[in-house]
């Protein structure tokens, strides 16, 4: 379930409705790595400066009145980039959660973690458990990140769960619907994105979100992730706008 926040609406940009913004945005924060490379950086400094990136769009979201923002922060198939830049990654993470974790609570955000944590470094997923524990009664954004997620291996855990219920008996075949699948994946608790922007210009999803994308509007910019400021943002949600959303029907 998604709260909206009561935002003070003299910050949203006077050619935006605050009644027809998006309520739940979903990001694939591409482009760090290309940022980086066209500035002669390493890439983790494009890992960097897209923590501050990000940051900014969270407080966005609650100035201008959106309830949710899930985020792409790492997946399945990164556990295949070079070693050295995957273990920056995770001790990024915890670096951000433990600076950050004060802030987001001061902010009301509350922040959860999705995908397959298990498998993170311990000390990861003890900053994460934190975060998750002292943000749970937060209302103002919902924050979720996806990390060591896959859609496919989502979904296979959610039917995983149903079929040894079934084999249990405490669920009948007849019994399963979509509905109930949709409460056995990560994001049970929060509703299915109106909006996804992927940035730096690839074309395709990337695994993320599979099952709750399938009515999400999609805003793809060329601008990579390091670059993507309120003024970026400002033309996706003018662009969403512009959509007419009749989820399969004729109006």
């Amino acid at each position: 379930m998604i709260v909206k926040p009561s935002a003070p609406l003299e910050q949203l940009p006077s050619d935006l409705d605050c009644d027809r913004l998006p309520q739940h945005i979903a990001v694939i924060m591409d482009g760090n790595g290309r940022w980086a490379k066209a500035r002669g950086l390493p890439r983790i400094m494009g890992h960097r400066r897209g923590v501050d990136t990000l940051k900014d769009l969270l407080r966005c979201c609650k100035d201008w009145g959106i309830a949710a923002l899930t985020v792409y922060a790492f997946s399945t198939e990164n556990w295949g980039r070079p070693m050295e830049e995957v273990q920056f990654l995770m001790t990024l993470f915890e670096q951000v959660l433990r600076r950050e974790l004060a802030e987001m609570i001061a902010e009301k955000v509350r922040i959860r973690f999705v995908g397959n944590l298990a498998a993170l470094p311990a000390s990861l997923q003890r900053e994460i458990a934190r975060s998750m524990e002292d943000t749970k009664d937060n209302q103002e954004v919902q924050f979720t990140v996806a990390t060591n997620y896959g859609g496919r291996q989502e979904i296979v855990q959610a039917c995983r769960a149903i079929a040894q219920k079934v084999k249990t008996g405490e669920l009948e075949a007849e019994d399963i619907d979509e509905a109930l699948f949709e409460r056995h994946l990560y994001t049970h608790e929060l509703s299915s994105p109106d909006l996804l922007i992927r940035t730096s210009g690839e074309m395709r999803i990337s695994n993320f979100l599979l099952w709750q994308m399938a009515y999400a509007e999609i805003y793809v910019t060329s601008i990579g992730w390091p670059d993507f400021d309120r003024e970026a943002f400002h033309q996706a949600l003018l662009d969403y706008q512009k959509r007419d959303r009749r989820f399969g029907k004729v109006r």
